[in-house]
Parts: C-alpha cells; structure tokens; sequence
C-alpha cells in the first residue's frame, strides 16, 4: 500500500510535477541557515492576541525573540523585556490571573488589566510555582526551600525548609557514659536542663512569631533530596529522598584532543547499565505545622513484593531480593500532583526493574499510600504517556496510559470507577485541559501513525474531534482566553512555523514563514508514505521512499536503506524530518541513480505497545527482519537492485548497520555506522535496562543484540564514523569494535574519527567529511 502526500498527489494529478533542483553534498551538509531557521519557541501574550516566539540568528548563535501581532512580525526590542510574558506559564483557577517564570524569577499578570507584578528576583532560580488554595498567594520553591508570596502584602515568606543534616535539637543517641556521666554529676544536669529550656523557649518564642521564619525541617545527613512539593493548603509537604552517595558506580573519564590550552584533557563520562543502579527513592511526608516527618511505606502498592525478573536472578545465581522492589519517581517533580484545593494528592512511582508503574494517593491524616492504579508489562512500561492531575471537582483524576496498547487518556472518579476518554489504535499525547476541565485538547494520530494533528474530547460524551488538518502538528498551546490554539507545524520541506486555530477547529492563521528565498525556489523530491508488508505476523511497516518520478524501464536501481536513530523515535511522519540533511542527501542519491528507503522499524514511536516492546531481550532481531522485508518490497515493486544494497544510519541506525551487515551479510553489501552502538553493556542505565534488563541478570539478551559479539561475520563493505566527544554513545564502542576486526583481520572496512564531535555533529566541515564518505562508499560498492 502506498499513501502519497496529498500536495504531491494533486501535482501528479494535474501533471505539473516539477523536476527536483538539482541537490550538491557541499550544499546539503552546510550551516542550514541557507534553509531558514525554524520557529524554536512560541508562547502566548497576556491578551490572547499577542503571540511571541524565539529563532536562530543566520550566522550566529544568537536567539532573537519576536512579536507576532495580527500579520505584523517585529523584533523584540531591549526596552520591552521587562514586560514581556513567558512561554511558562500558570494559571489560577478562574483564569483572571498568571505566574510566569522567566530567566529564573516569578511575576504575576493580571489578565484583565495587563499589569505585571514581579514576586521574586534573585540569582537562585525559583521553579514549580503554583497558586495557593486560597488564590490570594503564590508557593514557589527556590533550592530545597519554599516559599509564598502574599498579593495583598507583597511580602515573600518561607513556609518549609528542608535541610539534609542531623536535627541540631534532636535528643543524642544513647550512650550509657553520658547517662552516667549526667546521674552523677549533677552540675552537668543542671547545665543541661538550662541548656534545653532556653532551647524550647527560643523555639516557641519563634514558632508563635508570625514575622520570623519557620524551623528548618531536618531529614538527616544519610540522604538527598531530589524533588519536594507543597499542598496548595500549605499544611503538608511531599520529599523524594536517595541515600547519599549511594550510587558506587565507577565514573570513566572521556578524553578531548583537540582543546584550547593544546594539551589533552578529559571529561567525567555518564555511568554504564548495571545492577548496581539506579538508586531507590523514599516518599517522605512531612507536615509543616509540627514538622513531623513520616516516612510512607510502599508495602501496599499492588506486587511490589513480586520479582518479576526472579527466575533470572536464580540462573545467574544471584541473591533473591529481599522485601520490596526498589522503586523511583523518575518524573521527579512531575511526579507528585496535587489538587487545587490541597485535599487529595497522587504520587507517581515507577519500579526501578521497569515492570511496573504506579499511581497511588495519599492518605495525609494517616500517612499512608493509597493504590489508585496500576500499569505493569512483562516488557517495560513506557517513559511516554504517563502524565496525571486532578480535574477542577478536585477529586477525579486524570491520568494517561498504555493499557489498551496504545496510549489513551482515562478519568477516575473518586469512588475508584475510570472510564476511557479516548481509544483505538492510535495514540494520544500531550494533553492540556480548558480552565473548566471540561475539554481535554491533545496530540493525535487517527487518520495514519505518521498525520498528527491536535485533537479534543469532552468529558461529557468522549466524542474525539480533530481540530486542524495539517497533517505535521509537533505541539500546541492553548490560549490564555481558551478560546484559540498556538499551533507549531511542519511539512517535509518546511522547518517548524506557527499558526493560530479556534479552540473550537477550522482553518489556521499561518504566521510564520521563516524558509529563505533561495530554499523555497527549490524543488524537492516528495517522500511517498508507503506501508511495507510484515512477512513476520506484526502491522504493516510505515516508510518513506526516495525515488525518482518515473523509473527508467527494464533498469535496476541500487538500494540504500536509512534506519533513523533513538529505537523510540518516529520518522516516517509528515513533519519536518529531524534528519533534513539526510533528507537532502537522499534527494542526491536519487539524482545519482539510487532508490531510497526509511523504515519506522519496529520498536519506532507511535506504533502502539506491541511494535515498541517487539525487540524486549533481543535488539535489532525483529528490526532487521523489517528491513529484509522493505529490501526484498523495493525489489518487487520499486526495481530495486538485490545485488547491490546499501544501508546507514546513526547512534540506532548505526547499531542496525552493524546487525545488517553482521547478521544478514548476504543481503546487505555495504554500510556505514554513525557514532553506532556497539555493546550494549557501554550505555546507559535509564534506556537499555528497560529492553535488555541488565547485564549481571540477562547476560544472554546483551550477547545476542550487540554486535561486537557477531564480528567474525563481517562480509562486505564498512565504513564507521564517530565524534570522540561523544558523551552519548561513547567513542570506545567504536574503538572496541575495531580492534575486534583489526584481531580477527578483516578487510574492507574503515574507521572515521571526528575530534571535536559529540554525538550530534555540529560542524558543517565535519558533516561533509561524513557524508562524503559514505556517498563514496555506495558509488565504490553498489554500482
């Protein structure tokens, strides 16, 4: 099956399709300032009629902000900063007022009358600013301290602070000399007892003085604080705690030599997948009256005493574990949401083996957890599409999850009945609710997995709407009136540009077009979105083909497959491509007599649960299996060329490169590997523990997915690139994998190294090189 664009469809129709201009690798692989800088950043004025947003300088690093008002577009100048709103923003319940965060400090605007208010300016950033339940003050947090700003007063008082040190009041640890020592000496009781009363009076003298700062609140010297939260009411506060230097993971160092003093230095590198971390968290509740501290147990969350990995531990003859799982709130202050009113709370936890997910209430008055919902999978339940609040009745919830398969949005009622706002085989993103929680507006994919739109649902009857029929919606904002959307969009050829929508639906107002002239004078090959046929029982796999308008009869065409990077991510969309130079080298592979493919393999983004968790314990094995399929597709429909296929990609797509050429060497004649994954026991924690477990406990799952480990079946044509500073995918893969080759003497292969390139490339002269390289190697090997 084959989808084509429809701007694409009506030229072939009327049949004035244009010849694609004529692309060179020197100009594809420059400073895409000659493209036009895309719109970064956009936000809303105080008025609804204002919009604002942020783009790159041509030839600098520079960001320069604008203002969008009717067809007007200006710079922003000097003297309107201070008055200028921001793209963080929050609202009061009715909607008549804003906090916003801008370079760290907290103002707040009167949405009727336009004035601005600044709350705090300091050189410590405040962050998570939110209305207090009485809508007259505002709670913000600046380091692990809180504060609330009083509107009438225009004062800023601290209401808890949070110190990680031994309570300096708190009686000492038994000890039977000092026992002794006090029974005997009664000189030493006397001191004491003088010593506690003036203690306690200073204490009470300070807690009953409206005008001074509460006590601290001390948690001891054994921990960290990660994130903290506040009740809106101002009576209880939320801790996430981690034992103090807890984490024994060894810190490798990164070697730079290329620098400005002329002699090598070095980095601390990110720590590497290992049983021994992440560590656990603890959910601390601490009442702010007394400052009494609870700590919460997480014994009654629903199978946080089953260890789902048990039979692995007992193969690899590993300790049982003992008690609970370990568990992490890895949204951090995402995790913890109130209600407005401050009454009810909900607590998202994760468990640290990535099984299952939680979302739990709090019972404040008793200090105990209450399950609310629970979302397991034998795989690894997703990162995405986990957000949670409460609705304006500050008692149903809201919360985001993947139980259907695809990610949906639910409501729970407060006596524990949930409904499914949305469903299907599509998934739903980034939900923003109107003021009176009567309409939820969202990302959407309904028509195609690759054509986002954005979307609503009332929560009266569930009805789904789509509001916009741009096909390439990346995000939006709702307006501070309600009444109109702020829309970021792309197509294939045009960088990310803005425009307004009725809340409602209809045509949008374009704002925005920042491509220059000489980019938009060009003609470019239109991506078909094809649909390549599973010989292995999965859904179609969504592509992109590169070809030319017409193929030449009886003539085979040379193959080359792209594999986009990340393994979650989405390219076969109508968007503007992360990878537009890519894109633009495609156009030059066509134009030099070459047929293009790129796969949303499975284990892609926006597939749904099955294709996402496809490759649990065995990376690159079904991916590969879809990249066989759209060779041998390309084949059949496209005149591709079996004899002579190519295949590249980078960080993933360098990895896939790798499984390519090492596991199918019969099909795939050449490739090269971009700043590839080589062993997947070098990367991270937080990414390949949820795919492969880890290595002490599923040893197995990273023997058969990591490619060092099929060295030996080397066959064709390969070329590795990668930036030595790349603190992502670490330039020893790289390393490593060629003293396997060097060891078993292999030929035909060759190893590109970058000086000063992390793992985006960021120098056209480095990009060049690169792409040079590999357009080289598919005209050496596969004409």
């Amino acid at each position: 099956m084959r989808f084509v664009l429809p701007l694409l469809a009506a030229a072939i129709a009327a049949g004035v399709q244009a010849a694609p201009t004529p692309i060179t690798l020197d100009q594809a692989m420059a400073n895409p300032d000659w493209i036009g800088n895309p719109v970064e950043s956009a936000w809303w004025g105080w008025d609804s009629k204002q919009v604002y947003f942020k783009q790159k300088r041509s030839g600098s690093a520079v960001r320069d902000m604008y203002q969008v008002n009717g067809a007007a577009v200006k710079l922003v100048e000097e003297k309107q900063l201070a008055n200028l709103d921001s793209a963080e923003v929050i609202y009061n319940r009715e909607r008549t007022r804003a906090v916003l965060q801008r370079n760290g400090d907290l103002f707040e605007r009167d949405l009727k009358t336009g004035a601005l208010t600044q709350i705090v300016r300091g050189t410590t950033p405040a962050s998570d600013a939110q209305y207090a339940a009485d809508g007259n003050h505002v709670q913000f947090r600046v380091g692990s301290d809180w504060f609330s700003w009083s509107r009438a007063e225009r004062l800023v008082s601290p209401v808890v602070l949070l110190r990680t040190a031994k309570d300096p009041d708190a009686a000492p640890d038994a000890d039977f000399r000092r026992d002794m020592q006090l029974r005997l000496m009664s000189t030493l009781a006397r001191l004491k007892q003088e010593k506690d009363e003036t203690r306690d009076q200073r204490n009470a003298d300070r807690a009953a003085d409206a005008t001074r700062a509460p006590l601290p609140v001390y948690l001891g010297e054994k921990v960290t604080i990660e994130t903290s939260s506040l009740s809106p009411d101002g009576r209880y506060l939320l801790v996430v705690t981690a034992a103090k230097d807890g984490d024994k993971r060894r810190v490798g160092k990164m070697p730079k030599y290329v620098t400005e003093s002329g002699y090598e230095e070095t980095d601390d590198e990110r720590k590497r997948v290992s049983e021994a971390g992440p560590l656990q968290h603890q959910l601390k509740l601490v009442e702010v009256a007394t400052r009494k501290v609870t700590e919460l147990s997480f014994d009654d969350l629903p199978g946080i005493k089953a260890d789902p990995l048990a039979e692995m531990r007992a193969a690899q003859k590993l300790d049982p574990l003992k008690g609970n799982r370990g568990l992490r709130f890895e949204a951090r202050e995402e995790s913890i949401r109130w209600s407005a009113n401050g009454a009810r709370v909900a607590v998202m936890a994760q468990a640290i083996d990535n099984k299952d997910r939680w979302i739990a209430g709090v019972d404040l008055a008793a200090g105990k957890l209450k399950p609310l919902h629970r979302l397991s999978d034998a795989a690894w339940v997703n990162n995405r599409g986990n957000d949670f609040g409460w609705q304006p009745d500050n008692s149903t919830l809201w919360y985001e999850s993947e139980e259907s398969g695809y990610s949906h949005l639910y409501l729970q009622a407060a006596d524990g009945k949930t409904r499914a706002l949305t469903s299907g085989k599509w998934e739903e993103s980034n939900v923003t609710w109107s003021g009176d929680g009567q309409t939820a507006y969202f990302m959407c994919n309904p028509k195609l997995p690759g054509t986002y739109e954005v979307c609503s649902t009332s929560t009266r009857d569930g009805a789904l709407k789509e509001l916009t029929a741009l096909g390439g919606v990346e995000s939006f904002t709702l307006s501070p009136d309600g009444r109109k959307l702020l829309v970021r969009y792309s197509t294939a050829y045009m960088p990310t540009q803005i425009g307004t929508v009725s809340s409602g639906g209809g045509a949008v107002t374009q704002l925005t077009d920042t491509r220059t002239a000489e980019f938009k004078a060009r003609e470019w090959i239109q991506p078909e979105i094809v649909a390549v046929p599973s010989t292995h029982g999965a859904d179609p796999v969504w592509a992109k083909l590169y070809r030319p308008a017409t193929l030449e009869a009886g003539k085979k065409y040379p193959i080359v497959m792209f594999v986009h990077g990340a393994g979650y991510l989405q390219n076969v969309t109508r968007r503007y491509p992360v990878y537009f130079r890519e894109q633009m080298f495609h156009n030059l592979l066509v134009q030099k007599g070459y047929i293009v493919l790129d796969m949303d393999y499975r284990a892609s983004l926006g597939y749904g649960r099955d294709w996402r968790t496809a490759i649990y314990r065995q990376m690159g094995h079904p991916e590969l299996e879809d990249y066989i399929d759209g060779l041998n597709w390309m084949v059949a429909n496209q005149q591709g060329d079996a004899r002579n296929v190519g295949i590249y990609g980078g960080s993933y797509g360098g990895f896939m490169t790798f499984m390519a050429l090492l596991r199918a060497p019969e099909q795939f004649k050449a490739g090269a590997a971009l700043r590839p994954v080589t062993d997947w026991t070098t990367y991270n924690h937080e990414y390949t523990a949820n795919i492969l477990n880890t290595p002490e406990l599923d040893p197995q799952a990273y023997k058969v997915s990591s490619p060092i480990e099929y060295a030996d079946k080397l066959q064709g044509h390969l070329l590795i690139a990668h930036g030595m500073i790349d603190d992502n995918v670490f330039y020893q893969d790289s390393v490593r994998m060629a003293q396997r080759f060097i060891e078993l003497k292999k030929d035909n292969w060759e190893l590109a190294s970058y000086p000063l390139e992390r793992h985006g490339f960021v120098h056209p002269e480095a990009w060049y090189d690169e792409y040079r390289r590999i357009y080289q190697l598919f005209e050496r090997t596969l004409k």
